[in-house]
């Protein structure tokens, strides 16, 4: 095989969500498993939603998973090409005006349903002539201009389907471009995709059925010769939740900058979008070529790939109780000897924060009233330099001059010295603490 060329190609209408990342994804790990290049399209025909923050914002959610891309470029930077594409399919009879309203068109659509037939639509504009033509422009109406496709079967041999065959005869003609002159996706993508030379269009199962007409659309624009440039398509099982259910609703709280701010790491991200849906355990990986490596079609199934922001959670927190401190020292309070003990009690970065208020800022831990005088007795035997066998030296001093044990016997130091139920072992907390601070919280002192 040669070297391939995938490309992803988003909308900049809003930020990336797993969603659509998992189909970067997939993209990047192909690629780079192959040797091959990513190309990164920005799909920004919509000009009227379409915004340089949102573009920006692509590329640094892009960077923040570690990807990289060997050419970008803008589509609408290419009206020109599109023209040229779409004057090309007119003058070969492909390409066609339409002069139906929406509401025409959706009468069309009932009545076809009404007497049993498929909602597509019936090609009535091939019949217009030139004079309904003009008729139809001078009441101010301007058309939207339809791909005319064959009627017959198109096949290819999808890398995660397998055979598709699907009859476009079941298909309306696709609008290519609206009555305000703008395209919509089909076009311009076929364009690109031919002129850039991508070998591979993977993405997700939504556009199987596009597929058809996006091939005819190929065969069209090269003229149908046999040496046409088609690339191999790979369409992959949608995204859900743990649920079963779609993630539309709540996709605003699944994209990248949120995912960021609430401290996820990329590479939990990129772990388990990578292997959801896949044979592969859901296990850590620690960069996008250990993903790379793993990766292969033959693993991806055909159900729907579940995302439970539980797993992601899980992967999370093991990420970061690996995680050395030199790569952590920049985003946390506290030195190495703080991040060792507390990385084990986290899931998120930011989790770091509740633990430092703890042991680096001043407070009062929860001592009950029947608990008082054995705090105070607590402060009292502490010595004045605390060692990490401090803690079971004082557990074992009260065992046995006040006759408690288990629970009732640490709990309340726990809660006096930290207000905290949970959390790493007792005697790396007074280690952190000190024998100050510990002495003046067990005597419910602010310190």
């Amino acid at each position: 095989m040669t070297k391939p060329i995938v490309r992803f190609a988003p909308s900049p209408t809003g930020r990336l969500h797993v969603g659509n990342v998992r189909t970067a994804l997939m993209n990047v790990l192909f690629a780079q498993a192959e040797g091959g290049m990513f190309v990164l399209r920005i799909d920004d025909t919509d000009t009227a939603r379409s915004t340089a923050e949102y573009e920006q914002g692509i590329k640094d959610d892009l960077s923040w998973l570690g990807v990289t891309w060997g050419q970008t470029f803008k589509q609408s930077e290419r009206f020109g090409m599109y023209d040229e594409a779409a004057d090309k399919l007119r003058a070969d009879g492909m390409l066609y005006p339409c002069y139906e309203t929406a509401d025409e068109l959706d009468r069309q659509r009932k009545l076809q349903r009404v007497a049993g037939k498929p909602p597509v639509y019936n090609r009535a504009a091939l019949e217009l002539t030139d004079e309904q033509k003009a008729a139809y422009e001078s009441e101010g109406r301007t058309p939207h201009w339809r791909f005319k496709l064959s009627g017959g079967t198109v096949t290819w041999n999808d890398m995660v389907r397998g055979e598709q065959s699907i009859d476009v005869s079941s298909l309306s003609d696709p609008v290519l471009i609206r009555g305000d002159g703008s395209y919509l996706y089909t076009l311009p993508s076929v364009v690109d995709d031919i002129e850039a030379a991508i070998t591979h269009v993977i993405r997700g199962e939504d556009h199987v059925t596009n597929s058809a007409a996006q091939i005819e659309i190929f065969h069209a624009l090269q003229n149908g010769n046999g040496a046409d440039h088609l690339p191999t398509f790979a369409h992959t099982p949608l995204l859900v939740g743990a649920d079963g259910k779609s993630l539309s609703k709540r996709i605003g709280s699944l994209s990248m900058m949120e995912l960021r701010e609430q401290g996820i790491e990329p590479m939990s991200v990129a772990s388990l979008l990578s292997k959801i849906g896949t044979s592969d355990a859901v296990e850590v990986r620690h960069g996008l070529d250990a993903l790379a490596s793993e990766f292969s079609f033959s693993k991806i199934g055909r159900a729907p790939a579940r995302f439970d922001e539980k797993d992601l959670l899980a992967l999370n927190a093991k990420i970061l109780h690996d995680t050395p401190y030199e790569e952590v020292a920049d985003r946390i309070s506290g030195d190495a000897a703080f991040w060792n003990i507390v990385r084990a009690n986290i899931e998120k970065i930011s989790d770091v924060d509740a633990w430092a208020d703890i042991v680096l800022k001043p407070m009062s831990g929860e001592i009950a009233a029947e608990d008082v005088d054995f705090c105070n007795a607590a402060a009292e035997f502490l010595p004045d330099t605390v060692l990490p066998e401090t803690w079971s030296a004082l557990v074992g001093h009260l065992k046995t001059e006040t006759g408690r044990k288990g629970k009732g016997l640490f709990m309340p130091l726990r809660l006096a010295l930290t207000a905290q139920g949970h959390g790493p072992s007792m005697d790396d907390m007074l280690v952190l603490l000190g024998a100050e601070k510990a002495k003046a919280r067990l005597r419910g002192e602010s310190a």
